[in-house]
């Protein structure tokens, strides 16, 4: 697989370096290419960014995830296997006819969610699929074992709003001691997370998304439908309390809405382990998308770069969903995921299993498979592994932009998982 260049002003070196990897799948083995740059080749300085301080959920963490304890936050540094047997490669069912290898794992627990967002549900709300046609703890353990095992070491649990499922804590548990999983991950919208997340942490739980789009508590409740802004500040300031580093801040830019508050963000990253992502505006069915609402990647980093000359952009893995930089002076990060203006599709390694088992290789292609259904039915593990390695073929290229993304049937954001 080629990995995504990263754009750059300077002109460098890329160095080209052949991995061998080789993938059995009866007699058949494939090899597999990765393209690093000259930087990630001959090395990077990791820079650390946690801040020694006392937190009341220190000794929480019981060792799940292989007993490993959470790392501090470094910039990416490539490093090639020094034994590749040794590796947890992904079975010929993750990698898709472009020779990406998809690694990792969203999922869904619900389509019930605590706030009403414009962006992510209709005002006149959805219609929710019934509790029985949802999965299961037990199935959703199940399917993500089955991924684990051919090689996918990274799950997010997504909703809807995950910490609203009351076995949430369980599902956190089995799921962290599944073999090979290195990182169980959350995306939240942080109302209920302060008070559940040092138990979450006992349970497994390894890097924590909040999700907040603006600082202002009277335009949250507008944007949200809801109030609680309190709240997910209180729930950002629990996770760093936590150890958490770096706490991922994600915020939707929206023109004319709180475009004004994009250095306000950026201000939270001086003194605080903090990852501010912010996102463009995407197309969802009913959230009423317009590309003048649209603010760019260029435009926010210009804003960005203006009141914080310190700017500098870091090595990004070649997976990586964000533009990640740096401020000098500041403690945490700035970062933007330009999924509209300057898609990553070359370096997707993303999977998404829907809250009603419905299997999703793509954010926003409309095509989806049901492994519910089958896994009802009591299909073998191997015949599991087909429909969701030709789901994992059939993935396109990239996606269709952001235009005919607009006009393109999908499902609202609460139904996909964010």
């Amino acid at each position: 697989m080629k990995g995504q260049s990263q754009p750059s002003s300077r002109h460098h070196l890329h160095l080209l370096i052949l991995c061998l990897s080789f993938h059995f799948s009866g007699k058949h083995k494939k090899t597999h290419f990765y393209e690093l740059s000259y930087d990630e080749a001959v090395g990077c300085e990791a820079e650390s960014y946690y801040a020694s301080r006392n937190r009341k959920c220190q000794g929480f963490f019981s060792g799940h995830l292989n007993g490993s304890l959470p790392k501090a936050y470094a910039t990416y540094c490539a490093k090639l296997p020094e034994d590749p047997q040794s590796t947890n490669l992904a079975s010929d069912m993750l990698i898709d006819s472009f020779g990406r290898m998809h690694t990792y794992l969203r999922i869904s627990l619900t389509e019930r969610c605590n706030l009403r967002c414009q962006y992510c549900m209709p005002a006149e709300g959805v219609e929710l699929t019934p509790s029985p046609q949802l999965l299961s703890q037990d199935e959703i353990v199940h399917l993500a074992n089955l991924f684990v095992s051919s090689g996918v070491d990274k799950i997010r649990l997504t909703g809807g709003e995950p910490t609203i499922r009351k076995d949430i804590e369980d599902i956190c548990l089995q799921l962290s001691n599944l073999k090979g999983l290195k990182t169980l991950a959350m995306t939240t919208n942080g109302i209920t997370l302060a008070r559940k997340l040092p138990k979450l942490k006992e349970c497994g739980l390894t890097s924590v998304n909040i999700s907040l789009d603006t600082l202002v508590p009277a335009k949250f409740e507008f944007l949200t439908r809801r109030k609680g802004h309190e709240r997910v500040m209180d729930s950002i300031n629990a996770a760093i309390d936590c150890g958490y580093n770096p706490v991922k801040v994600n915020c939707v830019v929206m023109r004319g809405f709180n475009d004004d508050e994009i250095c306000d963000f950026v201000e939270l990253t001086h003194n605080k382990p903090i990852n501010v992502r912010f996102i463009e505006f995407m197309p969802f069915d009913g959230n009423v998308w317009n590309v003048k609402k649209l603010v760019p990647y260029m435009e926010m980093l210009h804003r960005v770069r203006k009141q914080f000359p310190g700017l500098k952009r870091l090595q990004d893995h070649p997976a990586d969903t964000a533009k990640n930089f740096r401020i000098d002076g500041h403690l945490g990060m700035v970062s933007f995921i330009t999924s509209m203006t300057e898609h990553f599709c070359a370096g997707c390694n993303r999977l998404r299993l829907l809250a009603d088992g419905n299997f999703k290789v793509c954010l926003f292609g409309p095509s989806e498979v049901s492994l519910r259904d089958p896994l009802r039915e009591g299909a073998e593990e191997h015949e599991l592994r087909e429909i969701i390695g030709a789901a994992v073929k059939r993935k396109k290229a990239s996606h269709a932009g952001m235009f005919d993304i607009a006009k393109t049937a999908n499902r609202p954001m609460i139904h996909i998982g964010g």
